[in-house]
């Protein structure tokens, strides 16, 4: 085997060429720079929220509203309770808020959705509300937020 590998000895190696700015200037002539497609995004002011969407000054009024309404058998607000599913806006004003319960047999199943109504409506630029009591999906404590199960000591 030793026959097949050849040893050759030499004193120094070349160095590779090195690339130069100026060698790539002589290839191509300089192109004209083109406008910066940056340009216009960065020169756009941020278009504001709408009042009835999420950052909006009515509803974040309408999470506040329902962060103060507790489960009177549990000691956590409903919204981090996880029975409020969904809160819309509209333009006009309009709120709809679709929320469940622990249980169709909860004690509070005829007077939370009325406070919820009278607690959202009482929200500065909120007109008419409307509270839709579902119970598709059925609540479960994973719809809980963290913060809730660290105040029942489920985490």
């Amino acid at each position: 085997m030793a026959d097949n590998i050849k040893v050759e000895e030499v004193d120094a190696v070349a160095p590779p060429p090195r690339a130069r700015v100026s060698d790539a200037e002589e290839a191509a002539p300089r192109a004209e720079r083109t406008r910066d497609y940056l340009d216009g995004f960065l020169a756009q002011k941020p278009e504001g929220t709408a009042a009835g969407q999420p950052g909006g000054a009515v509803y974040d009024g309408i999470i506040e509203a329902l962060k103060d309404i507790y489960d009177p058998e549990i000691p956590v607000n409903i919204y981090d309770l996880g029975l409020i599913y969904g809160v819309e806006v509209s333009d006009d004003g309009h709120a709809a808020v679709t929320m469940t319960l622990t249980t169709p047999h909860c004690p509070v199943a005829e007077s939370m959705p009325t406070e919820v109504e009278l607690r959202v409506g009482s929200v500065p630029g909120v007109g008419a509300v409307d509270v839709n009591l579902v119970w598709d999906p059925p609540w479960d404590p994973m719809k809980m937020s963290d913060e809730a199960r660290l105040e029942l000591g489920m985490l």
